[in-house]
């Protein structure tokens, strides 16, 4: 591809000569111009790759052509032409107009040629650079910062959202992955509001949180008479989800028989509702999801294989909270703007030891669990800031994980007796906590607790019960069922101990 090339100068056999030698060195089309005047004309009606200017001109003079030339095409090589004198000028024009290199009057088609040679190579630089720059400003306006409910634009989050979008207009199935809390039904949601289904309904059922026997008429209805209880006919959330979209979270939670009647549900459209043996057809988008691996859920006998591939035409595996780099700010900023307005508060933002707990803290419960913390601590503190004593304060379970993230910043306020190891074990059921560490924490006033000569702080037993109930609910994201696994208790016994207090 042939270069465009504008000369420069006032002396006509100057420019004759410069045309003839250029045209024989490399492919190009060479323009002259007798002034800066002229020079200024012809480039505003084209583009040229490298401009050679003399310094010395009547009117308009080289370093002030080159230095307009500079303003409105920077990409564009320039050359200053100067004779031997006029050396001392040439740092001038370096620093005013940009010039690239200079040739002496009068020139050598060696130096001429090495010159143009090297200027070639700079202006494919700079072309390149030019297109990278321009991409790369594309790829950023194309970067989405959110999406339907969804905030963050991070690199794992883009990802997301490409599916999302690329889905929802679809009527095929979908099926999210990812951890508690990472904002699954949330995904699902968006998905149902960007599709052609959004003015009719969105159901969603959580699988884990209805019980089994319950779970078949939730999910397909009843009539009358059908079971105990069953004092009318109900719709279930497949009537209701008609046209709409039907939600099935944890679906690895849902009984193995019902996920048969689920299968033949998707790949028919009909159903029975429970005590009745008429079909119903209806018209539903399903999406699933799952806080399992599924093929794990799969060889554990609590996915039906079956049932996974037939939802699983499209996946969508939303990334932990720890994965998403700055969007834990972005969510964190965005929470606190929201919660002040509910609670009335002031605050103007997060401290440096708080963002540094923030990006670093493992986020077990994703999400939901900065959502929770950001409110809490609005609602037990007041501004202007944030701090990371502030955030400790509301996570007695993990200000041990804090105070190591910043060690030299952060006050833990959990308290932990100074009771044998195996007392302590007993209670919790959740961690082992050792003397040395809690040697390390500070141990608050309790209402119910004594104080020894030595001024050890010793909690009665009915507040260590309640705080290891209180943690272990809170671990386990508010479900009973698991936090009483984990305590080794039953549920019932976990509901009636929290109703007395």
């Amino acid at each position: 591809m042939a270069l465009e090339i504008l000369i420069v100068d006032d002396e006509a056999p100057i420019l004759r000569s410069l045309k003839r030698t250029l045209s024989q060195l490399i492919a190009s089309n060479v323009d002259t111009a007798a002034s800066g005047e002229e020079g200024l004309e012809k480039c505003h009606h084209k583009s040229y790759d490298i401009i050679v200017s003399d310094l010395n001109m009547p009117g308009i003079n080289g370093i002030d052509f080159l230095k307009q030339v500079a303003q409105f095409s920077p990409e564009t090589i320039r050359i200053m032409l100067t004779a031997y004198g006029d050396v001392e000028y040439v740092l001038d024009a370096v620093n005013n107009a940009n010039v690239w290199s200079y040739l002496r009057k009068p020139w050598d088609d060696r130096s001429l040629s090495i010159v143009i040679q090297q200027a070639v190579a700079m202006r494919k630089l700079l072309v390149e650079r030019t297109a990278l720059k321009q991409a790369l400003i594309q790829t950023e306006k194309k970067r989405k910062r959110s999406v339907e409910g969804f905030i963050g634009e991070s690199s794992a989050l883009q990802d997301v959202y490409r599916i999302i979008e690329k889905a929802s207009p679809s009527n095929a199935s979908v099926f999210i992955t990812g951890e508690s809390g990472v904002g699954k039904e949330v995904a699902a949601q968006a998905i149902h509001n960007l599709s052609k289904r959004k003015l009719d309904n969105f159901i969603a059922l959580n699988c884990a949180a209805i019980p089994s026997e319950l779970m078949e008429s939730e999910i397909f209805g009843h009539v009358k008479g059908a079971f105990s209880g069953a004092v009318g006919n109900r719709d279930g959330a497949a009537t209701m989800a008609h046209n709409g979209t039907l939600f099935l979270d944890e679906i690895g939670e849902m009984d193995m028989s019902l996920q048969a009647k689920i299968l033949r549900f998707i790949q028919t459209g009909t159903f029975q509702r429970v005590g009745s043996g008429k079909l119903e057809k209806v018209d539903v988008r399903f999406i699933a999801a799952t806080n399992r691996v599924p093929q794990d859920a799969i060889d554990d006998g609590l996915l039906r294989e079956d049932l996974f591939y037939r939802l699983n035409v499209i996946s969508l595996a939303i990334p932990p909270l720890r994965e998403r780099g700055d969007d834990i700010l972005l969510l964190a900023t965005h929470f606190m703007n929201y919660f002040m307005g509910e609670e009335d508060k002031q605050f103007s933002g997060f401290t440096e030891d708080a963002k540094k707990v923030l990006r670093t803290f493992s986020w077990p419960g994703n999400v939901r669990q900065l959502q929770n913390l950001i409110h809490s601590c609005v609602v037990m503190n007041d501004g202007p800031l944030l701090s990371a004593k502030m955030l400790a304060s509301q996570l007695p379970a993990e200000q041990r994980k804090i105070a190591k993230l910043t060690p030299d910043k952060v006050e833990t306020t959990l308290s932990v007796p100074n009771l044998p190891t195996s007392a302590v074990n007993s209670q919790a059921g959740i961690e082992q906590v050792d003397g040395s560490e809690a040697a390390n924490l500070e141990t608050p006033h309790q209402e119910n607790a004594t104080t020894t000569d030595d001024s050890v702080v010793i909690e009665s037993l009915a507040d260590i019960e309640r705080k290891a109930i209180q943690e272990a609910v809170a671990y386990y994201e508010d479900n009973v069922v698991k936090a009483a696994g984990a305590l080794g208790v039953s549920p019932s016994t976990l509901y009636r101990k929290i109703q007395q207090w």
